[in-house]
């Protein structure tokens, strides 16, 4: 017996040190120490799986790809190179959403998330308000059959079933009983102008262009897409409904005068984390 517990603390020990050895070793081929033990949490049971995920991060690939998922407020997203990469400033305007809408006090508000991607932003509001105990719904659209598939496996993941999936161009396709209608829409659209794009980091090569770039309007780089949501959206929101979109850190006094011009009633913009203009908000 005495022989016998001794063998297994031994095993166990050396199975402890596997985990640092490896992280050491990505470390030493090139990978930062923090991405080096995730990658080692996700495949260290796995020396090929952990081999080929090396490889592709060496290459320049995002880490949030290879892992299969990233974490998005209180969501553990699956995600890959069909969706856009969720980031930190999109989840300050999930914050912003939530404030509204508690202000409106609504029981059982309808909520449209405009290019929905990955799910982040409209299946979190609809996560955190169940949790709060609000009753809401939430249809979420994209251009893209891929990023649709993507969501709905979200929003099965965490069991979210208040949710309905539209294959639509931005508005186009939304079905018209719809109009003034929500009380609630939040979009993240492409605002990164072409020139602009060349100039930043090449890994954003890996996500799908669409979801980034959009062209310029109203003389401002990359801005069209969020001019049209803006115009756009004002049709589709109830009497009391507010309009929560991240924009450009320079496409802030355009996105407000836009919103003055389409007739919202109450428009102000939120900074980010970082200080730059980044959300709009305009109620009808």
């Amino acid at each position: 017996m005495h022989y016998w517990l001794t063998s297994v603390r031994v095993n166990w020990l050396r199975v402890m040190d596997v985990k640092p050895r490896l992280v050491d070793q990505l470390v030493d081929a090139g990978l930062e120490r923090r991405e080096a033990r995730w990658m080692v949490e996700e495949f260290g049971d796995d020396p090929d799986a952990l081999e080929a995920a090396q490889r592709r991060r060496l290459r320049g690939e995002p880490l949030q790809y290879l892992l299969g998922h990233w974490p998005f407020r209180t969501l553990d997203l699956d995600l890959d190179e069909r969706v856009l990469i969720p980031r930190p400033e999109t989840e300050e305007l999930v914050d912003v959403a939530l404030k509204e809408l508690a202000t409106s006090n609504l029981a059982a508000p309808l909520l449209l998330d405009v290019g929905c991607g990955s799910g982040a932003i409209g299946l979190s509001l609809l996560a955190e308000l169940t949790e709060r105990g609000v009753r809401a719904s939430l249809v979420a659209l994209d251009a893209s059959p891929d990023a649709l598939a993507n969501a709905r496996v979200n929003a099965l993941k965490h069991g979210l079933h208040a949710v309905s999936f539209v294959h639509s161009d931005w508005f186009a396709s939304l079905d018209p009983t719809l109009h003034s209608r929500f009380d609630l829409i939040v979009a993240n659209p492409p605002y990164i102008s072409e020139d602009e794009f060349t100039s930043l980091d090449p890994i954003l090569g890996y996500e799908p262009r669409a979801a980034l770039v959009a062209p310029d309007a109203c003389g401002v780089g990359g801005f069209a897409d969020v001019e049209r949501i803006i115009r756009e959206a004002f049709d589709w929101l109830g009497l009391t409904g507010v309009l929560v979109l991240e924009h450009g850190e320079a496409q802030g006094d355009a996105a407000l005068c836009v919103a003055t011009e389409s007739g919202y009633r109450e428009c102000h913009d939120v900074k980010d984390f970082a200080g730059h203009p980044r959300v709009l908000v305009a109620r009808k």
